[in-house]
């Protein structure tokens, strides 16, 4: 178990790569770690460096997974399956998908588009932003493992039962017609060679690292201002895990933005520490996420307003739930 231990402090929280920081904002810019300004740099590159690392290593890695699973063949696995089992394979087929809801909606047109049910469709378009593996190594990396497989737990059947709930009421005729038509050719999936498989992957980590680079600063920078700058007690009035309301007002915040998980992950990280609930936090990197403002308007370019709105209510009351238990189980 120390061992076990030592790797995950070494590899993932990379505390080698902290001390290392820390002695350069001591030692080369002649700052105090026990001041704003030097506690605040030292974070905002630790972070940074950190994510970055981890980024680029599990994008590789997760890439090189995801290259065995073109839609292809996603289609033709989750085809197989019937009832609450396809929920199931269609949430777990999620997690080594896209990245954000924004790249998932084009996969979610074509698997509706090639016959896949609905709600099947919609447990693979819940689970694909709030479950990748990238995620929930880096959150392990940020807080423990036993949180980062919970969260992962609670996502899932979060998916999985909103995919079933649109089944069984039928939400299918709240599609919008135009993604029925011209049925999808359904091909043989192309067999790639290593050597295509890693430079799936190098190209992976090149798009993603473009699109997410930008939030990881913005978000270790808002990080690193609550860390160091934002007296405890004016969030803890808010936010702290004593208020009912906290995770209320994390989910609704969070609504409207729009970001990566992985810039969402430092402030999540920041507000624990400063006292807010465990589950607070998560719900407002999952409302990121989830129901992002761009990601909605995308949607119901493809789906009725009925079927647009039970998604979000959904969505948004098993965040809700899934807050305040965390904040329940975790104080």
């Amino acid at each position: 178990m120390k061992f076990l231990s030592f790797l995950n402090d070494q590899l993932l929280k990379m505390k080698w790569l902290n001390d290392g920081v820390g002695w350069v904002v001591e030692n080369v810019f002649r700052l105090s770690l026990e001041d704003r300004l030097g506690g605040s740099i030292q974070f905002f590159i630790y972070d940074v460096i950190k994510i970055y690392i981890l980024l680029i290593v599990l994008i590789y890695g997760i890439s090189y997974i995801q290259s065995y699973f073109p839609p292809e063949r996603t289609r033709a696995i989750l085809g197989k399956h019937k009832g609450i089992t396809a929920n199931l394979f269609g949430a777990l087929l999620g997690t080594v998908t896209p990245f954000c809801s924004c790249s998932s909606i084009p996969l979610f047109i074509g698997f509706t588009n090639a016959g896949l049910p609905v709600g099947v469709t919609f447990s693979f378009l819940i689970s694909s932003p709030l479950v990748d593996l990238a995620s929930v190594i880096l959150l392990a990396s940020i807080f423990n493992w036993t949180i980062a497989l919970a969260y992962v737990v609670v996502g899932i059947i979060l998916a999985v039962i909103g995919g079933a709930l649109i089944q069984v009421f039928k939400m299918e005729r709240y599609v919008e017609p135009f993604v029925y038509e011209n049925p999808m050719v359904t091909l043989e999936a192309e067999e790639m060679t290593s050597a295509d498989r890693h430079m799936f992957s190098r190209e992976q980590v090149i798009l993603i690292f473009k699109k997410v680079w930008l939030y990881v600063i913005v978000g270790v920078g808002i990080g690193a201002a609550i860390h160091n700058w934002i007296p405890e007690s004016w969030i803890l009035a808010l936010l702290g895990a004593d208020k009912w309301y906290s995770v209320v007002i994390a989910t609704f915040v969070g609504v409207p933005m729009y970001a990566d998980i992985f810039g969402t992950l430092p402030i999540a990280s920041a507000l624990v520490d400063k006292g807010v609930g465990l589950g607070t936090a998560l719900a407002f990197m999952m409302a990121v996420t989830a129901l992002s403002l761009p990601s909605m308007i995308l949607l119901k370019n493809v789906v009725k307003s009925r079927l647009l709105v039970f998604f979000v209510g959904y969505v948004t009351t098993g965040i809700l739930i899934i807050g305040i238990l965390f904040n329940v189980l975790y104080r």
